[in-house]
């Protein structure tokens, strides 16, 4: 373990539909936590940005199309991997999913639509719990939602990057173009209602 560090670069989709979170099983065959539950999270691959990635992410483990909501903040952590040490760096993404139709790639996998209350008990581990408190604002603590929260539906504040008419001027780079995976540029009824 005398190596340096090597740094990962991963994205994560944190997906609510009806005010339920998507977490899905590894396989058992996987090398890095196998069988765990969590949220769609995978590896960016060279170039890509982190939201492309944590769509691509939740297409390739779910089979899910969707919108990114908003960026709901970064995490850390360390791993070994062939007796060296990684530092884990992810991007999270609240998601809406376009579909419903999960197919997992492994028949060993399993997924499941759960109230915030649900995670502790089917054993969704500390790091997504966070991942997860973190994509709902902080709402979340061991027994679900926090408090008033609770009584209404979940609710994200804006991306900070989700359309430029919703970002104060001074935050918008003026060479930036929307990248095709923000919501109002996937969503062709936004799409319309922007340019009208």
């Amino acid at each position: 373990m005398n190596q340096p560090a090597a740094h990962t670069y991963l994205a994560s989709a944190v997906v609510v539909h009806n005010a339920r979170v998507l977490i899905v099983r590894r396989s058992y065959s996987e090398r890095f936590l196998p069988g765990a539950w969590g949220v769609p999270c995978g590896k960016l691959e060279r170039g890509e940005s982190a939201a492309s990635g944590a769509l691509r992410e939740l297409k390739e483990e779910t089979g899910l199309l969707g919108a990114i909501i908003a960026h709901t903040g970064s995490s850390a952590f360390l791993s070994d991997y062939q007796g060296r040490r990684v530092r884990n760096h992810q991007e999270n993404f609240a998601v809406r999913p376009l579909t419903l139709d999960v197919v997992l790639p492994s028949a060993d996998q399993a997924y499941l639509w759960a109230r915030p209350s649900e995670l502790a008990g089917i054993g969704v581990d500390a790091y997504n719990m966070n991942v997860i408190r973190q994509a709902l604002g902080g709402r979340l603590d061991a027994s679900g939602l926090l408090g008033p929260a609770a009584a209404g539906p979940l609710r994200f504040a804006s991306a900070p990057f989700n359309s430029p008419k919703t970002v104060p001027g001074r935050r918008v780079r003026q060479d930036r173009r929307p990248s095709p995976v923000e919501s109002w540029a996937v969503d062709p009824a936004a799409r319309h209602r922007r340019y009208s």
